[in-house]
């Protein structure tokens, strides 16, 4: 499946139980992205990944979604400006080891979110191209996605799409292994540092994720878990990916931490609505 994890690897962004405040700057990682009022996914679902991993979570919004588990709604952005400024007020202070980006909207977002990318000099930076939302809804307009492609993806150290949306991105179908290897170079020369093309969506006792890094093809394989819980696991296992980048851990241990966190959220994944479950992002 990957390489183990290394000792000594990281550091650790939790605090010692000292019953007095502890004073240390912790770790931070931001989660640009959409907030879900379901609490399934977006910004609710980063933030309680954060904090699983001893990490404080900021955020940086880029829209609301009305949604619940079995449908969206509506949608609406925050300007453009408003996105600029909230990534001033926390890279400025809180100085964010790794970034999360979720779900853009639309063009002007993605503009100035590379912006402000570039300005900040952000590192550990993973994009989740978040297209289209579980239950069908299309969350990235037609019009944006060149726009990700010229702004977002090569400011990206690893860019995270399921197979539908690397088929966009790629602008091909991906129908095979061989399929997945194309799709994930052709990607990769829009400019990320390595694409993890991810396999949940494939068919199969096993899901495959294929990580490419420019040189290598990697493969992370694991049995596919059979559940309704799993709205929201591509923020979750993109936000546990950069947790585990600002934590210290070299990218393929990132990745497998993430996986075998995803897995064990979705094990415990429970049902809050009436439609698809979420994954248990923090243990009860």
């Amino acid at each position: 499946m990957g390489r183990a994890p290394s000792a000594g690897a990281h550091r650790s962004g939790r605090a010692r139980s000292t019953g007095t405040p502890d004073r240390r700057r912790p770790i931070t990682v931001v989660s640009i992205a959409a907030s879900d009022s379901g609490g399934g996914a977006g910004i609710q679902a980063d933030l309680l990944t954060f904090a699983a991993h001893g990490v404080h979570g900021a955020t940086v919004l880029t829209a609301a979604t009305a949604q619940n588990t079995r449908s969206v709604t509506g949608v609406e952005p925050l300007s453009a400006r408003l996105v600029a400024r909230q990534m001033d007020a926390v890279f400025e202070d809180l100085r964010p080891a790794a970034v999360k980006i979720g779900m853009l909207y639309d063009a002007p977002r993605i503009r100035a979110v590379a912006t402000g990318l570039r300005r900040h000099r952000a590192r550990n930076v993973v994009l989740d191209p978040v297209m289209i939302a579980k239950a069908g809804a299309r969350l990235l307009s037609g019009a944006a996605v060149a726009a990700l492609r010229r702004n977002l993806l090569p400011l990206a150290d690893l860019v995270t799409p399921n197979i539908p949306e690397a088929e966009v991105l790629a602008g091909m179908r991906i129908r095979s292994d061989a399929d997945r290897r194309v799709a994930a170079a052709t990607i990769y020369e829009h400019g990320p540092r390595a694409v993890l093309v991810k396999g949940g969506h494939g068919r199969g006792a096993v899901v495959r994720d294929l990580l490419y890094d420019g040189r290598f093809f990697t493969q992370f394989t694991a049995p596919r878990i059979r559940t309704r819980a799993t709205h929201g696991t591509g923020c979750t296992l993109s936000s546990a990916i950069a947790a585990n980048l600002a934590l210290g851990y070299p990218l393929e241990d990132a990745i497998v931490r993430a996986i075998r966190y995803l897995r064990a959220a979705l094990e415990r994944g429970y049902f809050p609505g009436k439609g698809f479950g979420v994954p248990r992002r923090v243990a009860s």
